[in-house]
């Protein structure tokens, strides 16, 4: 099957990549020329516009177009735009990035009014999906994504060496790692959700590792003064742990054991100290969203929003926070602030 690749970045190229591997027909776009000359020297078609692409592209049976979309959230809807001269009734855009549903909902209305289809398709692998394969989630008229079930069949991780839960033969292809979750928008719902859980476990081992970290917190010296509460009991804080075997261990038979514990163990491992990151969290709406959804709905969500709310804060966003609070302390008790 042949199919259109626009945006080449750390996901699009190794999508197109995959799917080369499985024997489809890419045409590939992106702004970045070196990386559609790169793609082409494996194989792909290089387009050299977004009227290119679509000049490129063979209709497949039923006179379609199908064109997959990998950019960042700010770039859909411009490139949606510059693309609807180029294209006919039938034609099919896939948006394979981390859209807001409600984005999907609207395009999908426009493009259903020109006689288009539109998926909307929530990807995770990140820079492993090459050779993992890629979960997705996706969202859209229901024939529209049956055509495509070849492409997503290639690009999913199949049953692989992950046991088999009994039953799961009856839920069609969620346990080879895709999943036609409903109409349009469906698939960056269930991908929203996703990453919003994905914040929260990230936190909570990022949490645990830094109480483990600071286990050894009765070795120092403590200072004793109007502005620091005192380590009652020292004697009760002498540990310091290798962090690194920790995350090596906790991988092999334990409850918390996941794909995220294994990327975890392996940064330990490389640089226990964590050095070359500063610690600053950027989040790409999809936490912001799904706490939205959680409020329209009533429905309670206490860890993701505190793992978003960190996400905030590792940026520097609490700073004038803690600087009104700092503020009251000194007006209503004299407290200085302490200096470390």
């Amino acid at each position: 099957m042949q199919i259109a690749m626009i945006g080449l970045g750390r996901m699009g190229a190794n999508m197109a990549r995959r799917l080369m591997k499985g024997g489809h027909s890419i045409v590939a776009f992106d702004v970045n020329s070196k990386s559609v000359a790169e793609l082409a020297s494996e194989g792909a078609i290089a387009a050299t516009s977004l009227a290119d692409v679509c000049a490129k592209l063979k209709s497949q049976p039923g006179s379609v177009r199908y064109i997959w979309l990998m950019l960042p959230v700010a770039f859909v809807d411009s490139t949606i735009n510059a693309l609807l001269p180029h294209l006919s009734a039938n034609d099919c855009i896939i948006d394979g990035g981390n859209s807001c549903y409600i984005d999907d909902i609207r395009r999908g209305k426009e493009l259903t009014a020109k006689g288009m289809h539109y998926i909307d398709v929530g990807v995770s692998g990140g820079v492993w999906g090459l050779e993992r394969g890629y979960c997705h989630m996706i969202g859209g008229d229901v024939s529209a994504v049956k055509q495509l079930d070849s492409i997503f069949a290639t690009l999913a991780p199949g049953i692989g060496d992950i046991s088999r839960n009994p039953g799961a033969a009856k839920l069609g292809t969620a346990e080879m790692g895709y999943l036609h979750c409903g109409p349009v928008g469906a698939g960056h719902f269930v991908k929203m959700v996703h990453n919003g859980i994905e914040y929260g476990l990230m936190s909570a081992y990022a949490e645990g590792l830094n109480i483990l970290k600071h286990a050894d917190a009765g070795k120092h010296e403590q200072v004793n003064d109007a502005e620091t509460t005192p380590l009652r009991n020292p004697e009760h804080y002498q540990y310091e742990f290798d962090l690194a075997a920790i995350t090596e261990m906790w991988r092999r038979g334990s409850v918390v054991g996941s794909w995220l514990l294994d990327l975890t163990a392996q940064a330990m491992a490389t640089d226990p100290s964590l050095d070359k990151f500063g610690g600053r969290v950027s989040d790409s709406g999809e936490g912001r969203w799904t706490l939205a959804a959680a409020n329209d709905e009533g429905v309670p969500a206490p860890v993701l929003a505190a793992a978003l709310f960190g996400r905030f804060s590792s940026r520097g966003n609490a700073e004038f926070m803690n600087k009104v609070m700092s503020a009251q302390r000194f007006a209503f008790g004299g407290h200085l602030e302490k200096k470390d």
